[in-house]
């Protein structure tokens, strides 16, 4: 298995996790009363998600000279 593959399977574990925690938060955000630091830390790991995604995809899109 080369890096690229390797790499696309990291993204897409990462995106599954990333939609995983979208629906957790949003499970918990229709109950009330929520545990707010709780509610926290999600989102603050999905945006954790959100970066590495965004690292992830840079690395395997080739850099263009513009």
């Amino acid at each position: 298995m080369n890096e690229q593959e390797m790499l696309k399977e990291k993204l897409a574990a990462l995106r599954s996790e990333h939609r995983d925690l979208d629906d957790v938060i949003a499970r918990l955000h229709e109950r009330a009363p929520f545990d707010q630091l709780q509610m926290q830390r999600l989102k603050k790991r999905k945006l954790a998600l959100k970066d590495q995604i965004a690292l992830l995809e840079s690395r395997l899109l080739p850099d263009i000279i513009a």
